[in-house]
C-alpha cells in the first residue's frame, strides 16, 4: 500500500505538470494585461517568438510563475506583490521564456519516463526478493527504487531550471535589459528561504526541484555583470505603470483594512489613491472611493483606466446610468478594449432602458469578436439576445460562456439547441457546431479519467 501511494503521487506529479492552472482562478484587468504584454514583448522578440506570447495573471498569493505548454506564461499575483520593480518581473519572464523555447513542458515526459523505469525495475526486483522469502531485502529494494526515481526526476528538473536561467540571461541581453532586477529578485527569494528554514546545504540539493539559490545567483551574476546591458537604466515609464498596477492589484485582492494600512490616507500618489479606491469600494464606502477616483481623474482627465474605475464603482454601487459616460469614454479611448467594453455593455443593460440595448449588442459583439475567452461578455450578450427574442443566439452565447466555465453538459445542450434554430451554414450555425464538439470532447475526456 505504501508503494502504491508513492507511485500514485509520483505519476500524479508528472500529470499535473501539464496543466497546473486548472483549478486556479485567473485575474483579468485591461490595464494590467497591457502592461504585462509590453513588458514581455522585447523579451519575446529576443527569444525569436515575435510577440505571440501571452501573460496570464493567476490569483495566488505564492511567489511563483510557470509555463504549461504553448507560448503562455502564468504569473501569480503573489509574485507581482513581492517584486519591487518591473525589471525584476522581466527577469522572471525571461526565465520562463527559457522554458518555452527549451520545450521543457513537452520534454518533462523524458524525465518522467526515466524515473518511472527505475521505479518499475525496483518493483520487479523487490517483489522477486520478497517472493523468494527475503521480505526485508525486498522492501529495501523497493524503497531504494523510490528514492532513486524521485532523485532522477528532480535532477532532470534542476537541469531544466539551469537551462532556463541561461536562456533568460541571453534574452535579457539581446533585449538590452539589465539583469540587475533578476539578481535582486533571486536574492529576495533566497532571503525568504533562509527565513522559512529551507536548507541551503549542498547535501540537500538533490531533493530540490531547482538549483540552490546561492549557486544560481553566483552563475547569473557572472553572466549579467559581463553584459553591456548591466548598467542600462530601468525603463521609467514601465516602472511607473508597474507601481500603479501593483497597488491596484493589492487594493483589489487584500482586505480593505490591510490596504489602508499599507497605503494610508496621507499618501497622495497615484498608486496609493488607486489602492485606496478599491479598498473603499470593497468596504462599501462609495463616497470615499469616488473621492479617490475623482482625484485620479483630476490628474489625468483622459486616462481610460481611471475612467473605467469610476464607471465600475458607480455601476457596482447601483448607479448604472451615471456609469455610462465614464465607461463610454474609456471604451472609446482604448479602441474598444474587450474587457472595458464588456463592462460598458453590462452598464447599458443594467439601466434596464431598452433604448440602450442596441448599443449594448454592438459593443458586446465587438468585445467577444476580439476576445472570445470572456465568459462575462458572452453572458451579457446572451441577455441582449434573449430580451430581443433571438433565443437561438441567446443559447449560443450561453454555450460559449458555459464551455469556458467548464459546465460542459449545459454547453453541449445549449449549443445543440442553438444549432437547430440557426440558419444552416451561417457563421453562428457553424460556431454552434464547434462549441458542441468542444463540449462533447471535454465530457468524453472527463469520462475517461473516471
Amino acid at each position: 500500500m505504501r508503494l502504491l501511494a508513492f507511485l500514485t503521487a509520483f505519476l500524479a506529479l508528472f500529470g499535473l505538470a501539464a496543466q497546473p492552472a486548472a483549478a486556479q482562478s485567473i485575474l483579468r484587468d485591461a490595464e494590467t494585461e497591457a502592461l504585462l504584454q509590453d513588458m514581455v514583448a522585447p523579451l519575446a522578440r529576443a527569444a525569436g517568438l515575435q510577440e505571440n506570447v501571452e501573460i496570464v495573471l493567476v490569483h495566488d498569493n505564492s511567489i511563483n510563475a510557470f509555463v504549461a505548454g504553448g507560448q503562455r506564461i502564468y504569473i501569480h499575483s503573489g509574485l507581482i506583490n513581492a517584486a519591487e520593480t518591473a525589471n525584476e518581473v522581466q527577469g522572471v519572464m525571461a526565465h520562463e521564456l527559457g522554458h518555452v523555447t527549451g520545450g521543457h513542458v513537452i520534454r518533462s515526459s523524458e524525465g518522467a519516463e526515466a524515473a518511472t523505469n527505475i521505479t518499475l525495475l525496483s518493483m520487479l526486483l523487490g517483489v522477486a526478493a520478497m517472493a523468494a522469502g527475503a521480505g526485508e531485502a525486498g522492501m529495501g529494494i523497493l524503497m531504494a527504487g523510490q528514492r532513486a526515481a524521485l532523485g532522477k526526476y528532480l535532477a532532470f528538473s534542476r537541469v531544466q531550471e539551469s537551462s532556463a536561467d541561461a536562456a533568460g540571461a541571453e534574452y535579457l541581453s539581446k533585449a538590452g535589459i539589465s539583469g540587475r532586477g533578476s539578481l535582486a529578485f533571486f536574492g529576495r527569494l533566497q532571503n525568504l528561504e533562509f527565513r522559512y528554514g529551507y536548507s541551503q546545504d549542498d547535501e540537500d540539493a538533490f531533493v530540490r526541484t531547482h538549483p540552490l539559490s546561492g549557486d544560481r545567483i553566483a552563475r547569473l551574476r557572472e553572466a549579467y555583470e559581463a553584459d553591456p546591458s548591466w548598467t542600462a537604466p530601468d525603463d521609467a515609464e514601465l516602472q511607473a505603470r508597474f507601481e500603479r498596477i501593483k497597488a491596484k492589484l493589492y487594493g483589489y485582492i487584500a482586505e480593505p483594512a490591510d490596504t489602508l494600512r499599507h497605503y494610508p490616507e496621507y499618501m497622495s500618489g497615484t498608486p496609493a489613491r488607486y489602492a485606496r479606491a478599491y479598498a473603499y469600494h470593497k468596504d462599501a464606502r462609495i463616497e470615499k472611493a469616488l473621492d479617490e477616483v475623482d482625484a485620479l481623474i483630476a490628474e489625468d482627465p483622459e486616462d481610460p483606466y481611471f475612467l473605467e474605475l469610476k464607471g465600475q464603482v458607480l455601476l457596482e454601487s447601483g448607479h448604472p446610468e451615471d456609469a455610462l459616460d465614464p465607461l463610454r469614454r474609456a471604451t472609446a479611448a482604448t479602441g474598444n478594449e474587450p474587457l472595458i467594453a464588456a463592462t460598458f455593455g453590462h452598464a447599458l443593460i443594467a439601466t434596464e432602458d431598452k433604448a440602450h440595448f442596441e448599443e449594448a449588442e454592438r459593443v458586446l459583439k465587438a468585445a467577444v469578436g476580439r476576445d472570445r475567452f470572456n465568459p462575462f461578455a458572452w453572458y451579457q450578450l446572451g441577455v441582449v439576445y434573449a430580451e430581443r427574442g433571438d433565443m437561438p443566439r441567446a443559447r449560443l452565447a450561453s454555450a460559449e460562456q458555459q464551455v469556458m466555465s467548464r459546465r460542459y453538459a449545459e454547453a453541449l445542450q445549449n449549443a445543440r439547441v442553438a444549432e437547430s434554430g440557426l440558419p444552416a451554414g451561417s457563421p453562428d450555425w457553424l460556431r454552434a457546431q464547434d462549441v458542441a464538439h468542444e463540449a462533447q470532447a471535454a465530457l468524453e475526456r472527463e469520462q475517461d479519467r473516471r
